[in-house]
């Protein structure tokens, strides 16, 4: 009796550098476009990597005059996507909390779920990522 085996899918991978102005978190989603396509997880994915993105540019010193920041991307279709954004670091700038602005990292937070999301790093550099599941079918 032949051993049937399950292969892993294959992963399509992204990484860019971006210039840490205002206008590129429509460039990240995109970008992500050209690789997710419409696969179920996409309204996700580019939802949470542009406010990633977004905050990049607002809060880190990727917002400077010459900055950048990153964004790493793996998806596996039918298991999950995995996104990194990484910053230059500096002190986090706190932006002002009001009906509009300050809900970015709970946004990702609600949607990604617990322990699928984090910041890692330091003043240095911050990476901050999510993970998010692949519906099957």
């Amino acid at each position: 009796m032949p051993v049937q085996t399950t292969r892993a899918p294959e992963a399509i991978t992204f990484e860019r550098t971006y210039p840490g102005t205002v206008d590129q978190p429509r460039k990240v989603r995109a970008d992500l476009a050209t690789i997710a396509g419409r696969s179920p997880v996409f309204d996700a994915l580019e939802l949470l990597a542009s406010e990633l993105a977004a905050n990049a540019v607002s809060h880190s010193r990727s917002g400077d005059p010459r900055g950048t920041f990153t964004v790493r991307a793996t998806l596996y279709p039918g298991d999950y996507a995995w996104v990194e954004v990484i910053d230059q670091g500096g002190p986090w700038a706190a932006g002002k909390a009001d009906e509009e602005h300050g809900r970015g990292l709970a946004v990702v937070a609600a949607i990604a779920g617990g322990g699928n999301w984090g910041i890692d790093g330091d003043s240095s550099c911050r990476i901050v990522w999510f993970r998010l599941d692949w519906p099957q079918g």
